[in-house]
Order: C-alpha cells, then structure tokens, then sequence
C-alpha cells in the first residue's frame, strides 16, 4: 500500500511537470454586459486559467523559466442564457537569452469570439474533436503561440504546432461560429493557420528565427551583432511585404514589436540602418510615429 502511495504521488507529480508548457494570465472582462458581478465570470476565468496551465500541451518537460508566458484578456460585450459574445485579446512572449528580459512574440486580437459555457463546466481538449467552440479558440491559439515560439529558436521549429493547430481548425468547422472559414475574412482563425502553414510566408517565419536568435539572443555578447541581427530580420519582412503587401502576419509582428524595434534603433552603438526607415513606414505606417526617432 505504501509503495502504491509512493508511485501515485509520482505519476502525479509527473502528470503536473508535463503539463507545464505554458503560464497564463487570465482575465475575463463582462463590463459591458451590466453583469459583471454575476459568478459565472468569476467561474469562468478560473477555469480557462486551470485549462490553459494544466493542459498538457505538449510531450516536454520544462523548467518554470522556459515556459511560454502569456496573457489572455476576454471582454464579453453580450450575454444570452450560456451563450456569450465578445472579443479576446492574448499575448506571448519569450525570455532573451543572456538577461533577465522578456520579448512579445505574439499579440492578437480575435473579434469573432463567441461561445456557450455552463457555469462549472468541464472543459476538455481533443485536436481533432470538437467539444465547444471556447475549448477550441483557447486551444487554437496555444499551438498557434507554441508554434511561433519554437519559430524563434529554430528554423521552422514551430511547423508541427501550427499543424495541430490546423487541426483544430478542420474540426472546428462543423460549428456555426464564426472565424473558422475562409469566408470569415482576413483576420480569420483559418486564415491565420493558413498564412502560418504556407511556403508564401517562409520568409516570415525565418524572420522570426533571425531577430530573435541572431538578433536579441547575441545582444548579452555584442549589442552591434545583435542591433545587425534586428536589422537583417527587418530587411527580411521588408522582402514578404513586397509580395504580400499587408499581410496579416506582417501586422502581428509588429503589433507585438514595434516598441522594442523603436527603442533598439534609436539608441545604442551605430549601426548601417540604410533603409530600415523606409521599410518600417511602409510595412506598418500605423506606427510611423515611433520609427520617426530612427535615423535615415
């Protein structure tokens, strides 16, 4: 009986260890719905919270600092009965190599969210099952974030995530929710997985393995190595710009990453930046107010 104890006790710890992938913020805003105390917000927060840090996402065994961190905003803006609708907003980020830093990765806002949840609800993963549409948007956008992660430390490193992710989406298209469809316009869930999936946007996703491991990771060694590792990961955009002007992976990378892109070129040792001016303002003119303390 002891020993069966014993080995309970580590199969848990175990089952706990695995399921670490990722460490999540979660907040569920229902302003908006003149509710906002009602319990079933309360509950529900809690238990996104639980199923995106106690799903075992992957196989791996992390340590806390390796985790993926990030943070998932929901505001509810109706409700009827167990149906509710809104809009999320969720975030990534990874650690720098050589610092005590942490970079965004991912910044994303869904507008198409819309799902049915019972107060205490039991909420289930399967990739290739579809139990409510809530599991399979916050799964979606796990392995879509495992995804680009992996991208960072490693050319393509991220494709067998975004393929689970397809997945998600395949099966998901036996609802009515919207966002699962091509029809469902750009900023789509499919579409996003397609853009990810795509040879077209090879160049993105290289982009990604460029600024982070050839760029921010070598700034604890040579902050002009790492400054010319940025650079060449934005001359790399520039080249996915010119064949798919407005992209919507080009958007998401710099709404997660404009500042920091700001806040490396304007300061710092000199480095060539011949043209990153121009191919910031014309990849993401929404921020053209932070690449004006770039030098030409």
């Amino acid at each position: 009986m002891h020993k069966f104890l014993l080995f309970s006790v580590f199969f848990l710890m175990a089952s706990w260890a695995r399921s670490q992938d990722v460490s999540f913020e979660v907040v569920v805003n229902a302003e908006q719905t003149g509710e906002a105390n009602n319990s079933v917000y309360a509950t529900l927060e809690q238990a996104l919270r639980e199923f995106l840090n106690q799903t075992p996402w992957t196989d791996r065994n992390l340590q806390p600092h390796q985790r993926v961190q990030g943070s998932l905003l929901i505001n509810i803006t109706s409700r009827q009965g167990n149906s509710f609708a809104g809009s999320m907003e969720i975030r990534s980020s990874r650690p720098v190599y050589g610092s005590n830093m942490q970079t965004p990765v991912f910044s994303f806002r869904d507008p198409l969210f819309s799902f049915e949840y019972t107060e205490n609800e039991n909420l289930q993963y399967s990739p290739q099952i579809f139990h409510s549409n809530l599991v399979s948007i916050i799964s979606f956008y796990v392995y879509t974030i495992l995804g680009m992660d992996a991208d960072t430390f490693e050319i393509d490193g991220g494709t067998s995530y975004y393929q689970i992710a397809g997945q998600i989406v395949s099966a998901a298209q036996s609802s009515t929710h919207p966002g699962w469809s091509s029809t469902d316009g750009r900023q789509s869930r499919y579409n996003l997985n397609l853009d990810l999936l795509s040879n077209v946007y090879s160049g993105y996703r290289a982009a990604l393995y460029t600024y982070h491991r050839n760029g921010l990771d070598l700034m604890h060694q040579s902050l002009t190595g790492g400054k010319e590792g940025v650079r060449d990961a934005i001359m790399q955009l520039q080249a996915v710009n010119q064949s798919r002007p407005g992209a919507l992976l080009i958007r998401i990378f710099f709404d997660a990453k404009a500042r920091e892109i700001q806040e490396i070129f304007s300061g710092g040792p000199a480095v060539d930046l011949s043209g990153i001016y121009r191919a910031l303002t014309r990849m993401a003119p929404t921020y053209s107010r932070m690449w004006r303390s770039i030098p030409e």
